[in-house]
């Protein structure tokens, strides 16, 4: 029925000897996707956790070789570029994309940007052209939905609230998001882990119930729109 290609980028595993250690948008991101599986049969499972296995990150020789014409790349440039490479094609086989993250220090951690930056490549996932003015640029691909599913241990991210100035790992993959031909974004998050308190965990609960309702919701939508 469909690909879907999960990226997890917490450093923390699922399950911890000491449980207070699990990372809470790994679980959640977990129970979306069994939710879906049960619902829907799924062509393709496509998994990454990029946080426990971090992607390279782009070097003055990677962009060297992303500049190379494809003609005249040498052996080691497109042996730089393979991991590049593999990321893209998960990318563009991918039907519905889940990302979870956990919010470091009000952005989200390197190795989800190392992702990013690996994907987002010039006449791969965009391309660049000034007859278009001020926005040269333009996605290549299209028709993607994502799925961003976030844990935080503060709250008040959202627009209006406390910290919405502070807000830097949402917008920030929703910007990037862009350049991977998603068109439309669907959200769940956890907050106020740090305070550990009723809030927190109802925050946790609502997330846990967003998650599924959002499964049921998605494999509709997928499955009318295979039609």
């Amino acid at each position: 029925m469909s690909v879907i290609l999960h990226v997890d980028s917490s450093v923390r595993g699922v399950s911890n000897t000491n449980p207070e250690h699990d990372s809470i948008s790994k679980k959640l991101a977990k129970k979306f996707i069994q939710q879906f599986k049960e619902e829907a049969s799924i062509d393709e499972y496509i998994y990454r956790d990029v946080g426990m296995n971090p992607p390279q990150f782009i070097t003055q020789d990677w962009i060297g070789a992303v500049f190379t014409p494809d003609s005249e790349k040498n052996a080691q440039q497109q042996q730089i570029l393979a991991q590049s490479d593999e990321l893209i094609a998960e990318v563009e086989k991918a039907e519905l994309i889940v990302i979870s993250s956990p919010m470091y220090n009000y952005g989200m951690p390197a190795q989800l940007k190392a992702w990013f930056d690996q994907i987002i490549r010039i006449n791969k996932t965009f391309d660049f052209d000034l007859t278009r003015g001020d926005k040269p640029l333009a996605p290549l691909l299209s028709g993607k939905t994502l799925v961003i599913i976030t844990s935080s241990g503060e709250f008040g991210f959202e627009k209006g609230g406390i910290n919405e100035a502070s807000a830097h790992l949402v917008p920030h993959i929703r910007t990037l998001s862009r350049y991977l031909g998603v068109t439309e974004i669907f959200e769940v998050a956890s907050e106020y882990q740090e305070f550990a308190d009723h809030r927190h965990e109802k925050s946790l609960r609502t997330a846990e119930s967003k998650a599924n309702e959002l499964a049921f919701k998605l494999v509709e939508k997928l499955s009318l729109k295979a039609c």
